[in-house]
């Protein structure tokens, strides 16, 4: 499938016509500068919610909570939801769905269809991604999922894309018009894992060949993003003493040409360590270069991809997660960096080759420990958080405002669980999550243009 560069950006969560997304963090930095960052309403206050087909959820229960009679989500008014997809439901190629639902992608299908492809970050299991033995790469654990999603935001088709996967937690979109699914594991079983692979965007039952792409270096991989004018990717690593890397692939959109791995410096700043001490450098774009990386793919005797990097010189960033290109930038976020570890948001700026520190959260009330991000259509960050309490979805509009968007629901014990996999439909009208346990899918929409206070 063939992808243009507007084509890729609209998929990203990004208009075309040119929405400034480093404005939301600018005006969020601004007003914390000025001790003055607010929490906005947003589209108003939350409000528990049964999903719109509640009736087609009968008899679906998870640890006694059945979702025909409990709210998934709390949501502003006017905004409803589908529960589109759940673990242990049958799919259309007979496997069950896998549990442990992480980073996602929405691409666009035929007839105004869109297909998400869903990761699941469990470790070996028999309940994990099953396929024919030829399609699985190693033992069967998380892999990922495709979701074919009618114009009613109802399931028309869904199955395993790929399998024999561990820990397969974020992975992100590329302009060619696949999704690049990530490892989180450094595990050995029968084969090497801690790699990323290919899986193909398709509406037709198919699962991919699960080929490792050793050339983008074997470590905790957790989501990538493509800029799509080079083709080059940038990886975030999960870990507290990560690195982060970009890959420059051989030939633009064949990653398994191979290519050159390299991880970031700070100029002046061997070494750093952005986790604490940082927030001195917020919103000043900071020169970067690269060092390459020798031994992409060290065995358990040898030295660490990260360790080769930061040896060079390379910042460590504490716990790299959500990964996602919009408008010429590339937003990482890191879990639990900064002073208090409640999380930091960097922007990577591929054109001067400058790093900005863009939000460090000084508190629980602020941003709980940042996951997954994205950009909407209209310009407003979205972030799912990965913290301790209840979690929310947040969004920080082009004032500067922090505001919940939406809430996990669930009652005990899965009102603590993660939100992931945040991603707006190509055409912008529904925002797709997953709630990570016990693995649901949901299909969101409402009146977005509306002004968010």
């Amino acid at each position: 499938m063939a992808f243009s560069r507007r084509r890729f950006l609209s998929i990203a969560g990004a208009s075309a016509a040119g929405v400034s997304m480093l404005s939301p963090l600018e005006a969020l930095y601004a007003r914390a500068a000025r001790g003055q960052v607010a929490r906005g309403i947003g589209y108003g206050p939350l409000e528990a919610k049964l999903a719109e087909n509640a009736g087609e959820l009968v008899g679906v229960a998870f640890n006694g909570v059945e979702l025909s009679t409990n709210p998934v989500l709390e949501l502003p008014p006017g905004f409803n939801y589908t529960v589109i997809s759940y673990t242990g439901q049958f799919m259309d190629d007979g496997n069950k769905v896998p549990g442990a639902h992480d980073g996602m992608a929405a691409f666009p299908g035929p007839n105004n269809r869109t297909i998400l492809v869903r990761n699941h970050e469990l470790n070996p299991t028999p309940n994990g991604a099953v396929a024919r033995p030829e399609f699985v790469y190693d033992q069967i654990g998380g892999g990922t999922t495709t979701i074919v999603v009618g114009p009613d935001r109802r399931v028309e088709k869904h199955f395993v894309s790929l399998a024999g996967t561990i820990r397969n937690c974020a992975g992100g979109p590329t302009p060619w018009g696949s999704w690049v699914s990530c490892e989180e594991t450094l595990t050995i079983a029968a084969k090497r894992h801690g790699y990323n692979f290919e899986v193909p965007v398709t509406s037709e039952i198919k699962v991919a060949d699960p080929v490792p792409l050793v050339a983008m270096g074997r470590f905790n991989h957790e989501a990538i993003a493509v800029d799509p004018a080079t083709g080059w990717v940038y990886q975030t690593e999960d870990d507290g003493t990560s690195s982060f890397y970009r890959f420059i692939p051989n030939e633009y959109g064949n990653l398994r040409s191979g290519g050159t791995l390299e991880a970031l410096v700070i100029d002046g700043k061997f070494r750093v360590n952005t986790r604490t001490n940082f927030a001195q450098y917020k919103n000043q774009p900071l020169p970067v270069s690269w060092v390459k990386i020798g031994n992409v793919d060290p065995g358990p005797n040898e030295t660490p991809v990260k360790t080769q990097a930061q040896n060079n010189g390379a910042a460590i960033f504490s716990r790299g997660e959500g990964c996602w290109y919009g408008n010429g930038l590339v937003y990482f976020t890191c879990t639990n960096g900064g002073n208090v570890g409640q999380g930091q948001i960097f922007a990577y700026n591929p054109s001067n080759d400058t790093i900005t520190l863009v939000v460090e959260s000084t508190g629980i009330e602020e941003l709980n420990a940042p996951d997954n991000v994205t950009v909407a259509p209209f310009g407003d960050l979205f972030v799912c958080e990965d913290g301790s309490g209840i979690e929310y979805v947040q969004g920080v509009n082009q004032r500067g405002e922090v505001y919940r968007f939406a809430a996990n629901a669930i009652p005990a014990p899965f009102n603590g669980s993660e939100f992931a996999g945040a991603c707006f439909s190509p055409d912008g009208k529904t925002l797709f999550v997953n709630i990570q346990s016990p693995g649901i899918t949901c299909a969101i929409w409402g009146p977005w243009t509306r002004r968010r206070s």
